[in-house]
């Protein structure tokens, strides 16, 4: 059973298209399947948290950091990223030295596309392999039908962290595009689970 002092934060994903990404109703980074697991784990009695976090298609460490740090972060604390918001975690818990009780990594990016500066900073930092110190449990999620960046970037996060890596068939990188729908059960089993 989860602690009634538990609490969890999801950090949405990166767009590309930062004219898209401004439209409320075409914007998908804050959507996907993390409205769905946010009603999930209110129901489940969890505090949830799903900030937007500022000018994410044009990902800065700061600027993240900022947003983040409003929110209350404890070892009871279970944080969740998707794509970027995975890089920003990692990077985060390894400034801060923060013991949370879990992280869970959703199709986890850390390789910048070329001629992208601003996405390149944001990516490119060492991993402090004494997160996992801190860290109750590290569950990490990857499709069998993720791009190979993608499954680079998970190897990189798994080599430093460890942790549990769960694949998944077909759900390329856990959009509701490529999963076919916004209900994500298996994270809800690995939030729940202790």
């Amino acid at each position: 059973m989860i602690s009634d002092k538990r609490n969890c934060i999801i950090i949405h994903g990166c767009p590309s298209d930062a004219v898209r990404a401004k439209d409320p109703e075409k914007r998908s980074y804050d959507k996907h399947w993390i409205p769905w697991t946010k009603d999930q784990l209110i129901k489940a009695g969890v505090s949830t948290e799903t900030p937007l976090m500022p000018e994410p298609w044009n990902p800065e460490y700061e600027r993240f950091k900022v947003a983040f740090e409003k929110y209350i972060i404890t070892k009871e604390t279970i944080l969740i990223g998707h794509s970027c918001g995975c890089a920003f975690l990692v990077r985060w818990l390894g400034e801060s030295k923060q013991e949370i009780a879990k992280l869970i990594l959703v199709a986890p990016w850390k390789i910048p596309d070329e001629n992208e500066p601003y996405r390149e900073a944001f990516y490119t930092y060492p991993i402090d392999s004494t997160i996992a110190s801190r860290v109750g449990k590290i569950v990490i999620f990857v499709a069998d039908n993720e791009e190979e960046d993608g499954k680079k970037s998970v190897q990189l996060f798994h080599d430093a962290l460890g942790g549990e890596i769960i694949e998944l068939k077909g759900r390329g990188h856990f959009t509701q595009g490529d999963m076919g729908t916004n209900e994500f059960p298996e994270l809800i089993d690995a939030i729940l689970k202790d």
